[in-house]
């Protein structure tokens, strides 16, 4: 009895028959397949050079920045550490000898300094308290009495070329007023920043009349300040 071929056997001497095969033929194939590649690639570059003479590639430059340049700090010197203090030297006691002498001090008494030979007490000096600011104790503080022609007084004073410039202010003024309610000294106590106010101010304070200040039911003369506002209309 025949026996019947091994199918397993049969494939793979068939395929490894058809596997040289095909590898023989790359092998012949190669040169024709390669210089047929060249020949190609060569006629399709100097075509695009034929059909597009201007044609340039991409810019792919690269832009370098400027560096510049920075000044170090320079190194700071750092001093040495001070030197260490010594410590200070141990104290010796000494026996100090010292002289015996006896010392006698004078007696000061009222004989050696008569009253009648000691110069004379200061004289009093008069002070006119009108002529600087003095505070005087009083009861009932001055008021003016006289306001709208005080009013109309400073309006004549305004200087116009600041009124006209619609520039005003106020000065403070240190009013003397005595024991009839007149004013008898005045002087600027904060000014208006403008000198031409501060002087219009003064010159029309004897135009103001107050109430005479009290201090237990008595008249005094007082220093008093009281602020003077111009305002243009």
């Amino acid at each position: 009895m025949m026996n019947e071929p091994n199918m397993e056997d049969w494939t793979a001497s068939e395929g490894e028959e058809l596997l040289g095969t095909a590898n023989e033929r790359f092998k012949q194939d190669f040169p024709s397949w390669f210089w047929g590649s060249m020949i190609v690639a060569a006629v399709v570059h100097f075509g695009v050079f034929a059909l597009w003479p201007d044609l340039q590639a991409e810019d792919v430059s690269v832009t370098s920045q400027t560096i510049e340049a920075v000044d170090i700090t320079p190194e700071i010197d750092i001093p040495p550490p001070p030197a260490a203090v010594a410590r200070p030297a141990t104290p010796v006691i000494v026996d100090a000898s010292v002289a015996n002498e006896d010392i006698t001090i004078e007696l000061t008494t009222m004989d050696a300094n008569p009253v009648e030979n000691l110069p004379p007490p200061p004289s009093e000096v008069e002070v006119d308290v009108s002529k600087a600011y003095t505070y005087t104790p009083m009861d009932v503080r001055p008021s003016p009495l006289n306001s709208a022609e005080a009013k109309r007084a400073l309006d004549r004073a305004y200087p116009s070329i600041l009124k006209d410039a619609g520039i005003g202010g106020t000065v403070e003024v240190n009013f003397y007023i005595d024991e009839n309610g007149q004013v008898v000294n005045a002087y600027v106590r904060t000014t208006s920043g403008h000198t031409s106010l501060d002087e219009a101010a003064i010159s029309v304070a004897h135009v103001f009349r107050f109430s005479p200040a009290m201090n237990r039911d008595k008249r005094v003369a007082v220093w008093i300040w009281f602020p003077i506002t111009f305002t243009a209309n």
